[in-house]
């Protein structure tokens, strides 16, 4: 049995775009709304350079990640060939026009994964 937390109101989610939700520990959750209002949840990072999903566009069930416009499918997490990598799914519900994320994923998935560092590849002095 799932615990859901409620997140928002499907209209508080722009259509086409995503809201972040900040977890205690781990990276964000991106949840998107499609044209048809679709609902999905995604962990808001691109498996290629960990650019910020939420901060992509959406089209149909699918974002653009805004850094190298990798496509990510927000049914499954995968990115489209001929890219290759996935990001972790939520559970979603939707009831009543309200939004929830399951409590226990919340809590424990995907709390390994980093965003990686900003900045220059290189770090030491003699770089140019």
């Amino acid at each position: 049995m799932n615990d859901w937390i409620e997140i928002c109101r499907i209209d508080e989610i722009p259509m086409l775009g995503a809201r972040r939700v900040a977890r205690p520990r781990g990276l964000d959750v991106a949840v998107f709304r499609t044209a048809d209002d679709r609902v999905f949840a995604l962990l808001d990072r691109c498996p290629h350079k960990g650019g910020p999903l939420s901060q992509g566009i959406v089209f149909d069930t699918r974002v653009a990640c805004p850094l190298h416009n990798w496509t990510i499918g927000l049914v499954d997490g995968r990115a489209q060939a001929p890219d290759e990598g996935c990001t972790p799914r939520f559970s979603v519900r939707v009831d009543a026009r309200r939004v929830y994320l399951d409590a226990r994923e919340l809590d424990a998935l995907a709390l390994d994964v980093a965003r990686p560092p900003a900045g220059p590849a290189c770090r030491d002095a003699t770089c140019a």
